[in-house]
């Protein structure tokens, strides 16, 4: 399988940014990962990179495919409440995690928090990582609408993060996935997925012949959306499989 991708990630209107994004490549294993340091607990940019610098750090030595992004956002997690000790003035600091990895012809994915992961199949979404967040809550419970968590009052409340202890599994794993030439992928932080629909990334990504090229309609639709709104951080990852 052929991969190719583009990544992207910027302050909005923010003083600073406190999202994170990396890509790995070890012998035609790829990682992806996006975090999204949770501002209003301090510290978030410190939170969101030592997560991914340590699911990154496993992927350097962790060498079998099957099981490594439970691992891997397990390190994490583990990475965070150390530096938490380390650091006392970041005691409350957390983050949200995704990461996608691809190994020959398979994909596997995990989350937690309110980024997600969107996977493409012949222009339609056949998987999305649902939030771990009090909207995403009342879209199960059928008080409100998957549209509605865009507008939501309680949109920001995260319900499970990195950062915080879990007395049970707190993440969500997908299966293994096998990969068909012309799947797409997009990993992106609240700030980006708030300013556009799921019809307008279908859309964009029909007309679009390179990850760069749909990330970049897809950042003019968020940047234009988000005019005026005192836009947070946004970031995404875009994955091609040819």
């Amino acid at each position: 399988m052929k991969i190719e991708y583009a990544m992207l990630s910027r302050n909005g209107d923010r003083p600073y940014n406190e999202d994170s994004i990396r890509m790995q490549e070890r012998s035609g294993r790829w990682l992806f990962l996006l975090a999204d340091g949770l501002g209003g607990c301090g510290h978030g940019e410190l939170a969101s990179a030592t997560a991914i610098n340590a699911a990154i750090g496993r992927f350097a030595w962790d060498k079998e495919p099957e099981g490594f992004v439970q691992r891997a956002i397990e390190t994490a997690q583990k990475a965070v409440l150390k530096k938490q000790e380390d650091v006392p003035e970041a005691a409350s600091m957390s983050t949200t995690m995704v990461l996608l990895q691809i190994d020959g012809p398979r994909a596997a994915w995990a989350h937690i928090g309110d980024s997600r992961l969107y996977c493409f199949r012949g222009g339609k979404i056949i998987c999305q990582t649902m939030d771990h967040s009090v909207p995403q809550m009342l879209v199960n419970i059928g008080e409100i609408t998957p549209e509605q968590i865009r507008s939501h009052p309680d949109r920001n409340r995260l319900l499970r993060t990195i950062g915080r202890p879990w007395n049970d599994r707190a993440y969500d794993l997908s299966e293994p996935l096998a990969l068909q030439s012309g799947d797409a992928f997009l990993l992106c932080s609240d700030g980006f997925w708030e300013y556009i629909v799921e019809k307008q990334m279908c859309s964009l990504l029909a007309h679009s012949t390179s990850p760069t090229a749909w990330l970049r309609e897809m950042t003019a639709v968020v940047e234009q959306n988000g005019k005026g709104s005192n836009m947070d951080n946004y970031s995404a990852v875009c994955v091609f499989v040819q």
